[in-house]
């Protein structure tokens, strides 16, 4: 079972705002398609990803790059800082609901991304799942996506 971060889970903390609502798989053994997910409050990636790089980096230690999709965001940065550290953002042609955090050329963390709109009951289980050890489940089931 996946332990969200902070355990209290703060996507049901309205009076919480700048935690970021992110849930780890908690062995990050890399067995699963994702290693958690995170659900943003909004499409400003330069308000939104200093507060969970900070969080992941707390558990995995420092991250150096993000890969994101472009599409999902407004006004994308090549850098962002965290805790006073510039971590630097490739734009990549993935999906829109994946970000790949990267410690080094080989250590990627790659995370579910809820979109904000997502209703919490939805959001909840897909984040659950995602951070799940062994769980093989692609983004667009997770989040009850039509394909295509």
């Amino acid at each position: 079972m996946s332990t969200p971060y902070p355990p209290t889970g703060p996507w049901a903390a309205s009076g919480a705002p700048h935690l970021p609502r992110l849930a780890l798989d908690p062995t990050l053994s890399h067995t699963g398609l994702f290693d958690g997910a995170w659900w943003p409050r909004s499409h400003d990636i330069r308000a939104e990803l200093p507060d969970v790089l900070t969080a992941v980096s707390a558990h995995v230690g420092r991250i150096l790059r993000v890969s994101l999709s472009t599409t999902a965001w407004d006004d994308v940065p090549s850098t962002v800082t965290a805790n006073g550290l510039a971590v630097r953002i490739g734009w990549c042609a993935t999906s829109a609901n994946t970000m790949s955090l990267s410690q080094s050329m080989q250590d990627h963390i790659l995370l579910l991304v809820v979109p904000p709109d997502t209703e919490p009951g939805v959001a909840a289980a897909a984040m659950a799942t995602a951070s799940t050890p062994n769980n093989h489940t692609p983004a667009a089931e997770l989040l009850g996506l039509r394909p295509g």
